[in-house]
């Protein structure tokens, strides 16, 4: 193990996975991936709040408010903002009027749209740089890591 990372005390599970390993990695992966994009730097929470709803839109504000890990006002100052910006827009929840869900519109769907497109490129080129079977190794393991964000989505 490198230096960057401390050891941790995990052993290998059946199949031969360090979690603490696999963790690690993924955790670098993350930084790098986000971080990949040049085109609209937007903060990290506006972004996750965009990509949550390209997925699930509309969901409700408290909903929202949970799955980004934010407070309430919070939320509704980012909303207010996106709205503005023309990214979301918030309609009355047609089963409790009270309420109110947030929509991505397609220009919000198109930021989502061009940053994944702007990070396939320029992963694209970091790909290169692997060895054949390292290549072949990543396209094996995408079943497994779909799955996994499945599993793990649950609890976010």
């Amino acid at each position: 193990m490198d230096n960057k990372h401390p050891q941790f005390p995990y052993e290998p599970r059946p199949g031969g996975l360090n979690v603490a390993d696999f963790a690690l990695a993924l955790e670098d992966l993350t930084r790098v991936m986000i971080r990949l994009p040049a085109v609209d730097k937007l903060s990290f929470t506006t972004l996750s709040v965009l990509h949550t709803l390209s997925h699930k839109s509309p969901m409700r504000l408290t909903e929202l408010t949970a799955t980004e890990q934010v407070t309430q006002s919070a939320m509704t100052q980012l909303v207010t903002r996106l709205e503005r910006d023309g990214l979301v827009e918030r309609r009355p929840d047609p089963s409790d009027g009270r309420a109110v869900q947030v929509h991505i519109t397609e220009r919000g769907a198109n930021v989502i749209d061009a940053r994944r497109m702007e990070r396939v490129a320029r992963l694209s080129a970091f790909t290169e740089g692997l060895a054949p079977e390292e290549r072949e190794a990543l396209a094996s393991a995408i079943p497994a890591l779909r799955r996994l964000a499945e599993l793990g989505g649950g609890s976010l």
